[in-house]
C-alpha cells in the first residue's frame, strides 16, 4: 500500500498544514508496511516540489505542473488527482479550506466516503474524529477501497520539513476543466506571525468592548510575545476585528505553544478551535467563565488593569 498526500503549497513553498499531513500519512505507513507520496499539483512549482522532497518521510515527490494548476483551483487538481488515484490506498489532503476544497470531489469522482478532520489513526482503515464541537470523538472504519482522508493539522505535530532524500517525477497534468476560473486574489500582508502557523497567539473576546480596546489593549502585549492576535466568534461579530482573526469551530483551528485568551467567556464553539493548545492562559473578569475549565493558568481580574500589568513585567 502507497499513500499520497496531496500538497497545500503557494508554488514557491510549502505551506505548514502539508507536513502536518505527512505526519499523519506516515503513521499509516508504519501500520501497512508503504511509502509515502507527494503530489505538487502548480505552476512554475519546481521550487514546492523540491522542498516536498526534503520532508522527512516523504520517499517520492510527484509533479504537475501546468498553468491551469497556478490557482490551485479544485476542479484541475481533483482532475490530476484521480488520473493516478488508483495507484493508492489512501489519499490524504489538510483540514485548511484547500484540502476541503479538493478531497470532497475526488471521494465524490471514486465513489468513496470521505473521512473529515482526523485526529488520530487507530489503523490502516481505522481513524478518530472529532464531533460535537470536540466534545466527543468517533472512531470511524472505512472498507472502502481508497481512503479519502482529511487531515486537522492540530492533531499531529509537523514532521521535519529537512532531513529527506526523495525523488522528485514529473506527471502529467489533466486537461484543464474549464469549470472554473481564478478572477483576482487579494493577498494580506502581516505585521504578525500567520495565526494558524504561529507559536503564540493572543486572543481577544467581547469583553474588551469595542475595536479600539482590542487594538490598544492587546497590540501592546502581542508585540511583546511576537504572537498572532486572534479573537472569538463574538468580538468577530461585534465588528472588532475581521473575520479571518476568529478562532473556533467556524473561524480557524489553532495549537500554538501558548494560548492567552483575553476577555473571552470560553464558549464551546471558541474552546472546540483552541483547546489542543500547549499552554492556555486565561484572563477574565468572571471566575465561573468556561475559559477556566481549559485554561492551565488563570487570571480573574479586570483585563484593563491585568493585560497592562502584564505587559509590563515582561519588560
Amino acid at each position: 500500500m502507497t499513500i499520497l498526500v496531496i500538497a497545500e503549497h503557494d508554488n514557491a513553498s510549502l505551506k505548514a498544514s502539508t507536513l502536518n499531513t505527512v505526519a499523519a500519512a506516515a503513521e499509516v505507513g508504519k501500520l501497512v508496511g508503504g511509502d509515502v507520496h507527494v503530489l505538487v499539483a502548480g505552476h512554475n512549482a519546481r521550487g514546492a516540489a523540491d522542498g516536498a522532497a526534503k520532508v522527512a518521510g516523504v520517499s517520492k515527490v510527484l509533479l504537475a505542473d501546468a498553468p491551469h494548476l497556478k490557482a490551485g483551483l479544485a476542479e484541475n487538481v481533483e482532475a490530476t488527482v484521480l488520473n493516478i488515484a488508483k495507484d493508492y490506498s489512501h489519499i490524504l489532503a489538510p483540514a485548511t479550506a484547500y484540502g476541503k476544497n479538493i478531497a470532497p470531489r475526488i471521494a465524490a469522482k471514486l465513489d468513496v466516503a470521505q473521512i473529515s478532520d482526523i485526529t488520530a489513526v487507530d489503523s490502516a482503515d481505522t481513524f478518530v474524529r472529532p464531533i460535537y464541537a470536540g466534545n466527543a470523538t468517533a472512531t470511524v472504519q472505512s472498507q472502502d477501497p481508497i481512503k479519502v482522508i482529511t487531515v486537522r493539522a492540530t492533531g499531529f505535530d509537523p514532521v521535519a520539513a529537512e532531513g529527506g532524500t526523495a525523488t522528485v517525477e514529473k506527471i502529467e497534468a489533466a486537461a484543464d476543466s474549464g469549470l472554473s476560473q481564478l478572477v483576482s486574489s487579494e493577498v494580506t500582508k502581516l505585521d504578525r506571525p500567520e495565526l494558524t502557523s504561529a507559536a503564540i497567539i493572543v486572543s481577544g473576546g467581547r469583553g474588551l468592548g469595542s475595536g479600539e480596546n482590542y487594538t490598544k489593549v492587546l497590540g501592546p502585549l502581542a508585540d511583546r510575545l511576537n504572537a498572532a492576535l486572534g479573537a472569538s466568534r463574538a468580538a468577530v461579530d461585534a465588528g472588532f476585528v475581521p473575520n479571518d482573526y476568529q478562532v473556533g469551530q467556524t473561524g480557524k483551528i489553532v495549537a500554538p505553544q501558548l494560548y492567552v485568551a483575553v476577555g473571552i467567556s470560553g464558549a464551546i464553539q471558541h474552546l472546540a478551535g483552541m483547546k489542543d493548545s500547549k499552554v492556555i492562559v486565561a484572563i477574565n473578569k468572571d471566575p465561573e467563565a468556561p475559559i477556566f475549565s481549559v485554561a492551565d493558568y488563570g487570571i480573574v481580574g479586570d483585563l484593563f488593569s491585568s493585560v497592562p500589568e502584564l505587559v509590563h513585567a515582561l519588560t
